[in-house]
């Protein structure tokens, strides 16, 4: 049987070249339909959601727990580990296929299964049982600490030796397409002596790749490079909004807190590691070289494209105010795992890791508005004469990713948030 990720793999269904789920993706996510049914589990083909609980029912999987398809999160599923993911992946592109009867010519089972996405509801694809985000692109970090402590003192004495990170709520990760609402926090100007609270003046939002953690480790154990990689089922895109202002107050001595605790938002469709493993590469050079447990053996890093465009409110469309690349990040996922785990910290099944900011060498590849408008000194120009420094309300940010495979490619669709005025 062909490899899920052969790329002259085809499907019965309809899917265009420039689709983010043709049958060499295949991303699970959590849905519901006009049919009274609870939330489950399905995974985009084209334009449509495949149903993998009526398949399930049908008894199409080889499965022993063929309800893990009936959750109303992933959880379940992730916690049956990679040899089921791995399997069930391999089943559904059968299934798919274009030269395989069993679904193709089953029109009752067909009407049953596939759901057009435009009729669907996405939810929270699953669980977040913690979440932590990194700060590991190096060109974002230089830039920041430039704008911050000059270009000599740009990035911290730690950075080059560690992914540095901080934790992060979970209980406000949100799903694409929910409002975020302007968050009110202590704000304290250099120009004033004492703070005052209100609602945040500088929001911005960072473009990141999040990583799905589909197993636990025990507390006390660390891992190697292979076990942290075996234990990521997926990635998602992944918007850590940030109230500048406020951090800039609150962050010292600690780090970030209210700032960033008020709204993450991710995509719906968790595209699988395995899907993206065509797309591996190695990242930058580390120097110097990180200590021997997080020295890595393979490639890492991941030739992902990743674009943010800017809706300003109703006057005018979406226009693209960056373009940039997963590839650039100094510090891997695997490396990040690697490092969380080194403590003896337990993770557990749904854990969320952010990648940090993501920005490329040049200017247009920067992943955040701090970055863009350099602390809001050089104003973004859009259409019809909007400019942005920040983020004001009714903007709405669209963030999308996607591998580009020969012919093909492997895609998240999209995170989008609107900003709602505060109260």
């Amino acid at each position: 049987m062909p490899h899920p990720n052969d790329p002259t793999l085809r499907s019965f269904i309809s899917v265009a070249a420039t689709s983010d789920f043709p049958i060499q993706n295949l991303p699970y996510g959590v849905f519901s339909a006009n049919d009274g049914l609870a939330p489950r589990v399905g995974v985009a083909i084209g334009d449509d959601v495949l149903d993998l609980w009526q398949l399930a029912q049908d008894c199409r999987f080889d499965i022993d727990e063929p309800a893990v398809f009936a959750a109303s999160s992933l959880n379940p599923f992730m916690a049956l580990g990679p040899k089921v993911w791995s399997k069930t992946r391999a089943r559904i592109s059968e299934l798919l296929r274009h030269d395989n009867p069993e679904l193709r010519d089953n029109e009752k089972l067909r009407k049953r299964t596939l759901v057009p996405m435009a009729d669907v509801r996405l939810h929270l694809p699953f669980t977040v049982a913690g979440y932590t985000d990194f700060y590991s692109s190096k060109e974002h970090a230089t830039n920041v600490g430039v704008m911050f402590r000059g270009k000599d003192n740009a990035l911290q004495p730690n950075w080059l030796h560690m992914p540095i990170g901080y934790n992060g709520r979970a209980s406000t990760v949100v799903v694409s397409g929910t409002p975020v609402r302007r968050p009110c926090g202590q704000l304290k100007p250099p120009s004033v002596d004492l703070p005052s609270f209100g609602p945040c003046k500088r929001l911005d939002f960072e473009l990141e790749m999040g990583v799905v953690v589909g197993q636990p480790s025990a507390i006390g154990e660390r891992l190697t490079e292979q076990q942290a990689e075996a234990m990521i089922f997926g990635f998602v895109i992944l918007n850590d909004w940030s109230a500048r202002d406020i951090q800039q107050w609150e962050y010292v001595p600690l780090g970030p807190f209210q700032a960033k605790a008020f709204a993450t938002s991710i995509s719906p469709w968790i595209v699988t590691r395995e899907a993206l493993d065509p797309f591996r590469l190695h990242g930058p050079k580390q120097d110097p070289e990180p200590l021997a447990y997080l020295r890595q053996t393979q490639p890492n890093n991941y030739d992902m494209h990743l674009d943010v465009a800017l809706h300003a409110g109703a006057k005018n469309a979406a226009a693209d105010i960056s373009s940039t690349n997963f590839k650039y990040m100094y510090w891997s996922s695997v490396q990040q795992l690697v490092h969380h785990a080194s403590s003896g910290c337990a993770m557990n099944v749904g854990d969320l890791l952010g990648s940090g900011t993501i920005s490329g060498p040049e200017k247009d590849q920067r992943g955040s508005l701090l970055e863009i408008s350099w602390n809001g000194t050089e104003p973004v120009e859009l259409p019809s004469g909007v400019k942005r420094t920040f983020l004001e309300d009714g903007d709405s940010l669209i963030m999308r990713g996607w591998c580009q495979g020969d012919g093909y490619r492997v895609g998240f669709g999209e995170v989008e948030g609107t900003i709602t005025p505060a109260v």
